[in-house]
């Protein structure tokens, strides 16, 4: 592969993964209700995810993978704490 379509092709997913972001963000603001709220939060870190790993490619780093990896790992506890507080009002039983 040339190194001026990898280039081009990291640009486009860097853009489009912003703009998910953007989305994201609105909805997290501009959300009807919390269960709006959460699930755009879950959007939001999946696309932060995807531009670490786009930013990894990009440097040629191993850091922005694992820190990717952190990020997906938390991301999934705080969402499914959030699900739990939102059905019994409660995380801690």
């Amino acid at each position: 592969m040339s190194i001026a379509i990898l280039h081009w092709c990291l640009l486009v997913g860097h853009l489009l993964t912003g703009l998910a972001m953007l989305a994201a963000t609105y909805r997290m603001v501009r959300g009807p209700r919390a269960q709006d709220r959460i699930l755009a939060l879950d959007a939001f870190y999946v696309a932060a995810m995807l531009m670490l790993i786009l930013f990894g490619i990009r440097v040629g780093s191993n850091i922005y993978f694992e820190v990717a990896l952190l990020i997906g790992v938390l991301s999934f506890v705080g969402t499914v704490a959030l699900a739990k507080f939102l059905m019994r009002g409660e995380v801690i039983e």
